[in-house]
């Protein structure tokens, strides 16, 4: 049993203050003391005998007999204690941590406690545009096709379809146009996403006397290896549409990113 707060149990370090000696008696001490029995006064590596061979009080420290500019002396603060809770500087080391990873120069220690490396890419990536035509039937959802593969980090791109790598599930981030040669007012044109066969979210446009009409789309999703996704549209003009890509303005295109965690 104890009274008033609980005492630090480890890792206790005392101030230390060392002096630039010359030929007096008088110092200035760093931290104020109610006497000298609050300090331990060394001299050439020899301890001085409180009230003998020297004197302190707040501030002032007063020595018995004159130093030397060659003595080494210092002093310990016996009433100032630091870092008691804390371990001392360069008394851990990565030896002592017990968090799970690889610990090195090139990691870092999360809230989790474990080592995990800053940054990355975001890999797998891809992105591919369409530069021929395609007709699209009215009122039917149809896939749409990409012809020039712009990017493919992964070789995950294949027949306008983006299938998740093995190893590589996680979030992504999808985006995805689609535009149209042909409009009429009060029309729509859809695009979609669809996750593993399904349809997974959508982009509408309503056009309203404007020429290629294009529809825009974007979609973040968890997805797990062999997962895929591809891009359909749908409009109702009435009649076929035709789907339209260009080599340098990339007007329907698909792309999409792999998330850093």
């Amino acid at each position: 049993m104890y009274l008033g707060n609980q005492p630090a149990l480890s890792y206790t370090s005392f101030a230390k203050q060392d002096f630039t000696t010359s030929a007096t008696t008088s110092y200035t001490l760093d931290n104020p003391v109610a006497n000298e029995n609050e300090i331990a006064l060394f001299i050439n590596f020899v301890r001085q005998e409180p009230g003998t061979a020297y004197s302190a009080s707040n501030t002032n420290l007063t020595l018995t007999s004159a130093t030397s500019a060659s003595d080494d002396m210092y002093c310990v603060f016996l009433g100032k204690a630091v870092q008691t809770v804390n371990p001392p500087n360069g008394s851990v080391g990565l030896s002592q941590l017990s968090a799970t990873g690889t610990k090195d120069s090139t990691t870092f220690l999360r809230g989790d406690n474990t080592f995990a490396t800053a940054g990355g890419a975001n890999t797998p990536m891809f992105f591919a545009n369409k530069t021929d035509t395609q007709s699209i039937p009215t009122t039917t959802n149809t896939k749409a096709t990409f012809n020039v593969e712009v990017i493919d980090t992964d070789s995950a791109f294949s027949s306008s379809r983006f299938t998740v790598p093995s190893g590589e599930g996680g979030k992504y981030y999808f985006f995805a146009s689609a535009q149209y040669s042909t409009y009429a007012d009060q029309k729509y044109n859809v695009i979609f996403f669809y996750v593993n066969g399904s349809v997974a979210t959508k982009g509408i446009n309503y056009t309203s006397g404007t020429s290629d009409p294009t529809a825009h789309v974007t979609y973040i999703a968890d997805l797990s290896a062999s997962d895929y996704i591809e891009v359909y549209v749908r409009h109702n003009l009435g009649s076929d549409n035709t789907l339209r890509g260009e080599a340098g303005e990339k007007t329907t295109y698909f792309g999409g990113y792999k998330l850093i965690g």
